[in-house]
């Protein structure tokens, strides 16, 4: 590749604001396509994600920096906020190599391209790379996405971030192969709840067949991501859904269930936290319950949220009125306080929330 450092795309293109409901534009395509193009030989590039990641974000980072690495870029590094720990559903992943902790991320690259992440607050201390980086692409799916890259491919109706990722990986001429179909498969099937979720399209479904044309074996990465996990986890599931609450005259009628799981719960079953990503899906197949909820304490007063709705209520605008961001049916936030307290201000927003009719 040839070109200079700085702003690829410059100018006002990539400065603009799309209207929230617009995907991304033929100008916006190809002004990413520039941004990469536009990289001299020895630029470097830095693959952020947002913190805590889940399937979606670290293999649409990977899946794209091991397209990336097929177009010959050579310094190129991987990374998200906080502890440099995977979870261990995603430790086989292709193109973990790229990876590097925070710490050791480039302090001032030529580009930097951001996945999955709908605000600057969720790229936690890496954030200040968007202003030292030469260029900064951002590629996610998430309708709260404030438009903080420069050049910003956003898709609120895509599935996931890895429809974009494959589609700019299309654009830049870059032919799926296994590893990099077996990053954006899990990405995929994460985001789409192995394909049960809303989302699941007929488009989703065309993309997971060019994913599995390439040998992938989806039979060992579903029960590696979605059916294995340690029985200290098991256990612990087991506990904090025995703590579940039922409102059912909450969010006008269509009703809330939650619960929630302390630092003193991980460890007196010595687990991680990345364990408790999962529980959300036992607690949102309550019958009686549109929305369903489960807070996490991260910290003494702090709790990581997440929420799930069967469609009469948009937990995005809950999840936007209390600092955080997401989809219709997906969303979550941080919130402070005690866990009655964060419950009481969810109970409060789901009211002006609803969307119509729910859908069991």
């Amino acid at each position: 590749m040839t070109g200079t450092s700085g702003d690829p795309a410059g100018g006002a293109l990539a400065e603009a604001t799309p209207p929230a409901d617009s995907g991304p534009t033929e100008a916006d395509w190809a002004a990413a396509v520039a941004a990469v193009r536009a990289l001299p030989p020895d630029g470097r590039v830095l693959l952020i994600c947002h913190v805590n990641p889940d399937g979606d974000a670290l293999g649409s980072m990977l899946g794209f920096g091991l397209g990336l690495r097929r177009l010959g870029v050579r310094q190129m590094q991987a990374t998200f906020p906080g502890p440099p720990e995977v979870p261990e559903s995603f430790r086989e992943l292709p193109g973990l190599d790229l990876l590097v902790p925070a710490t050791e991320a480039y302090a001032d690259p030529e580009l930097v391209i951001c996945f999955d992440a709908a605000s600057e607050s969720r790229l936690g201390e890496l954030a200040d790379r968007l202003a030292t980086a030469g260029g900064a692409l951002v590629l996610d799916h998430h309708a709260s996405n404030t438009r903080f890259g420069r050049v910003n491919l956003v898709d609120r109706h895509a599935a996931a971030t890895s429809v974009v990722a494959e589609e700019l990986l299309a654009r830049l001429g870059v032919d799926l192969d296994a590893a990099i179909a077996e990053c954006l498969y899990v990405a995929l099937s994460t985001d789409t709840g192995s394909f049960r979720f809303e989302a699941t399209t007929p488009a989703v479904h065309q993309l997971a067949a060019r994913l599995l044309a390439t040998g992938i074996r989806p039979g060992d990465i579903s029960r590696r991501i979605f059916d294995t996990r340690p029985f200290g986890a098991v256990r612990l599931f087991g506990e904090v859904l025995g703590r579940a609450r039922l409102e059912p005259a909450a969010a006008a009628g269509h009703g809330l269930v939650w619960t929630y799981a302390t630092q003193d719960d991980l460890a007196r079953h010595d687990q991680r936290p990345y364990v408790l990503e999962a529980l959300i899906d036992s607690v949102r197949c309550t019958a009686e319950a549109d929305v369903s909820c489960v807070v996490k304490q991260t910290a003494t007063g702090d709790w990581a949220v997440s929420m799930r709705s069967k469609g009469a209520v948009d937990v995005s605008r809950v999840a936007v009125a209390l600092g955080g961001g997401g989809h219709r049916f997906a969303a979550g936030f941080t919130g402070r306080g005690t866990v009655d307290e964060v419950v009481d201000r969810i109970r409060a927003e789901l009211g002006g929330a609803l969307t119509g009719p729910v859908r069991r």
